[in-house]
């Protein structure tokens, strides 16, 4: 076995091989650029090495980098997680030559699967379906156009060396793939280092499932069951499960056979995906094959008790599968949700800065026979950097059914406390409660068909608001009793604490009267409805933990004037407990009115300016191209709101920007 392996990568997946590699007894080499000096993954390792500048195009991608960075610790192996080296050709290839093991597929399978313009070509000759699309290269806006319009809209446009949601675009009209083209040819040029760019039909309702394979260097390969990955936005993955909640027993067969027979076709080894669009009808269509180690590969060994990374290290050590197909079974269910650095109240817009407070959820078995897992690269106080991918982690879950394993992925997100920056925690947490998820009607198009005006926010149910509105009384009770103890040591004389209160929120009003004991405050509403609540919760805590007859409820709280703020289940609540007399007087207040933005272009992330469309004095159009500015390896078009002149234009190309700042102003 190998003594000492380095991972050509960073973040939760550079942290996630030196888990295994350390439980294996193998030493481990990370490589940092300078954005990443303090970053988890070197302080895990045992060895660290700078490798370069922040962007990745001048450190995690440069190979002549990473293989003096071998040569100088004298690694045996390298993992290169995925994305960045994961799969070039010419890095196994350069590791071939150098005498060191590439923790992954030879150099040709790289080359065949790797490129989606050579893997469709190879997968059509074996008879695996592929979708309708032109596999050549395509020179221009122009030709990419042309080739759209035969094809049919709406269609796919695709980096070929593309990955992670990077260099895709979804084009419904002829500006749409003139314009979609030229943004995916440079954001594949800037995260991969090649910008050839194919086209291919768009399925529309489609559910993406993949299938995981594992074959060593002895003829031997396995599926180990599917992953549905159908919850996404910007055709980048969000929610994760394993199984399938849509395929029966001979689907599953069926894909799992055929994804190893293409993987046989090309002579790959190690662990890779082959990745499907499944219609309502169950017929199947070869996507393409991911010749590295996936994001959500953790639901799949909750639900095999294989851990693939081990799996991966032991095939590149030539060892034969311990297992065969027969052995694989299906255990329980799996969810993983991925935690990005990225505003769900502004489209997903990424967000950098510091993580003021990064409490994940306890790991390990839960109280109600679960399993709670969090994949992750960060650390509280660390930096969320605007150079990498937005992904902070990922939390996963695991019980005996889909429905149980839903139900500790909602205990455990609003467990999960992340301040500091913005993230995506209300948006899985509502998609966990969302009916159609819940029941597993989904497709690829679920958030622009659910949320078509953006996330706003869940909205509670009145059950659950009234659940809510319990604890809030309940927490206010002990809250009342703290001050009326402070208040009351200047004259020895404590108030009494009133046992009627009016609980105000999402547009409700809950007249309670709270009555309590030892073991915890029953709570009753005017039409008679009682709820017991009992919790352990302190003022000044930032997570209450609860039950709400018997069933618990979690929620992140901050003391507001007259309330909390309050948390969980993807809905940001601000609660007022007041008495009945405030409460009368507070209907009287006028509300406050939002300030006017509308004569501004605001920039709506951190990010870079990369393109300016307009001048001063011209007039544009609702639609039109405005500015462009990119962050995380994403370029975002900003477009006018509606027809307007511009007055001034504050920013140019290469200025870098904070959210809300004025990149041009209109008369």
């Amino acid at each position: 076995m190998f003594e000492k392996i380095l991972i050509a990568n960073r973040g939760e997946i550079a942290c996630r091989v030196i888990k295994t590699a350390r439980k294996m007894g193998i030493k481990t080499v990370a490589v940092y650029s300078d954005a990443d000096r303090n970053a988890l993954h070197v302080r895990m390792a045992d060895e660290a090495v700078h490798i370069g500048p922040p962007p990745a195009n001048q450190s995690y991608i440069v190979i002549d980098k990473i293989m003096e960075a071998v040569r100088q610790t004298g690694a045996q192996a390298v993992h290169p997680g995925y994305g960045f080296l994961s799969e070039r050709m010419d890095f196994a290839a350069a590791l071939e030559k150098e005498g060191v093991v590439f923790v992954g597929p030879p150099s040709p399978a790289i080359e065949s699967m790797g490129d989606k313009i050579t893997s469709k070509k190879i997968a059509q000759k074996a008879g695996v379906s592929t979708v309708p699309g032109y596999m050549g290269l395509i020179a221009d806006a122009d030709e990419a156009v042309k080739i759209s319009n035969e094809v049919g809209y709406p269609v796919m446009i695709k980096a070929s060396a593309g990955g992670g949601g990077k260099g895709m675009r979804i084009a419904w009209n002829e500006q749409e793939a003139r314009e979609g083209f030229e943004m995916s040819q440079n954001e594949a040029r800037n995260s991969f280092g090649d910008d050839r760019i194919f086209i291919e039909k768009f399925v529309t309702q489609p559910r993406h499932i993949e299938i995981q394979v594992l074959a060593d260097q002895h003829g031997n390969c396995v599926y180990l069951h599917e992953r549905e990955c159908s919850i996404q936005r910007r055709n980048q993955k969000v929610i994760e499960e394993a199984p399938s909640p849509f395929l029966d027993e001979a689907t599953r067969k069926a894909m799992g056979e055929q994804a190893c027979a293409l993987a046989k076709a090309v002579g790959y080894t190690s662990a890779g995906t082959v990745e499907f669009i499944v219609d309502g009808d169950r017929n199947f269509y070869f996507l393409e094959m991911n010749t590295r180690l996936q994001v959500e590969h953790p639901v799949t060994e909750l639900i095999t008790g294989i851990d693939l990374v081990e799996m991966m290290i032991r095939v590149a050590n030539g060892e034969p599968l311990p297992f065969k197909q027969e052995d694989l079974k299906i255990n329980g269910w799996a969810m993983e949700s991925r935690l990005y650095a990225e505003d769900p109240y502004r489209n997903f817009l990424p967000s950098i800065g510091r993580l003021t407070r990064y409490r994940p959820p306890v790991e390990g078995e839960t109280p109600r026979g679960g399993v709670v897992r969090n994949d992750t690269g960060v650390y509280e106080g660390g930096e969320i950097s605007m150079y990498y991918d937005p992904m902070i982690a990922k939390l996963c879950t695991w019980a005996p059914t889909r429905a149980q394993a839903i139900e500790e992925m909602r205990i455990a997100l609003d467990t999960f406390e992340v301040e500091g920056i913005g993230h995506n925690l209300p948006f899985v947490g509502a998609v966990m409660d969302h009916p159609k998820f819940v029941s597993g009607d989904i497709t690829t198009a679920f958030i622009a068909e659910e949320y078509p005006e953006g996330f706003q926010g869940a909205t509670l149910s009145v059950s659950d608001l009234k659940k809510v509105a319990a604890v809030a009384a309940a927490m206010n009770r002990v809250a009342e009793i703290r001050r009326t103890k402070i208040s009351g040591t200047m004259d020895n004389h404590q108030r009494r604490v009133g046992d009627k209160w009016v609980v105000s929120l999402g547009g409700q009003d809950f007249t309670v009267t709270i009555r309590a004991d030892k073991e915890g405050s029953t709570v009753s509403f005017e039409e008679g409805e009682a709820l017991r609540v009992t919790s352990d919760w302190t003022p000044g805590q930032q997570l209450a933990r609860s039950e709400v007859n018997g069933e618990p409820v979690v929620i992140k709280t901050a003391e507001i004037p007259q309330g909390f703020r309050m948390r969980l289940r993807g809905a940001d609540l601000k609660v007022a407990v007041r008495s009945p007399r405030a409460a009368e007087l507070a209907k009287l207040m006028p509300e406050k009115m939002p300030p006017d933005t509308s004569k501004f272009l605001l920039c709506p992330m951190p990010g870079l300016v990369v393109k300016i469309n307009v001048a001063e004095g011209e007039e544009v159009q609702e639609g039109q191209a405005l500015a462009t500015v990119e962050a995380m390896k994403m370029e975002n078009i900003l477009r006018a709101e509606r027809k307007g002149v511009v007055k001034k234009v504050n920013a140019a190309p290469g200025d870098s920007l904070r959210v809300d700042d004025v990149i041009m102003e209109f008369e």
